[in-house]
């Protein structure tokens, strides 16, 4: 059975527990607080020498990390990644759109706001994470005007992992 090591609150664990559960794949979960620096131990650092969440463990010992290569990992050969090429790549280029531009404003802003409550002490750097927030759910908004989907016309875990920070946005200021 897999183990998912994570921080509840984070959308990088959400994203991946999102798609154990549709997929229906049983799972363990390991809670560490990463306010109490539970992710930089060297029990924990054995596991993804990055000292961050989530981690999942596939089998004893074998540890994957990183968000979306997980979501690839647990979707590919399922209806949440695309078989035809062109497809593939373009969910691909989502997940790197996601980890570049999306989740470092709208994830750092949220998580200096609501969980760390230092809106004021990061007020400079909030309105340059805002405006790249922005940026970025504009980007968003324009390719989906005119369809339902990211890719193609069916849920990928390019949806996935875009609405893992976007349907919490909120909680880092981002209207």
């Amino acid at each position: 059975m897999y183990r998912l090591y994570e921080f509840s609150p984070s959308g990088n664990a959400y994203k991946v527990r999102l798609l154990l559960t549709q997929l229906e794949i049983p799972f363990d979960k390991v809670e560490l607080d990463i306010l109490k620096g539970e992710t930089r131990t060297p029990e924990f650092l054995a596991k993804n020498p990055n000292g961050r969440i989530p981690v999942l463990e596939i089998q004893p010992d074998l540890f994957l990390f990183e968000s979306n290569a997980i979501l690839f990992y647990l979707s590919e050969g399922t209806q949440y990644f695309p078989s035809e090429r062109l497809e593939r790549a373009q969910v691909m280029q989502w997940l790197f759109f996601e980890q570049y531009s999306h989740e470092p404003n709208i994830a750092t802003s949220r998580f200096w706001i609501s969980w760390l409550g230092k809106a004021d002490e990061y007020q400079d750097l909030l309105q340059k994470k805002r405006e790249l927030g922005y940026a970025a759910l504009e980007v968003m908004e324009k390719h989906l005007s005119d369809r339902a989907f990211f890719v193609g016309e069916r849920y990928t875990i390019a949806d996935i992992s875009l609405f893992a920070y976007t349907h919490v946005a909120h909680e880092g200021g981002l209207t």
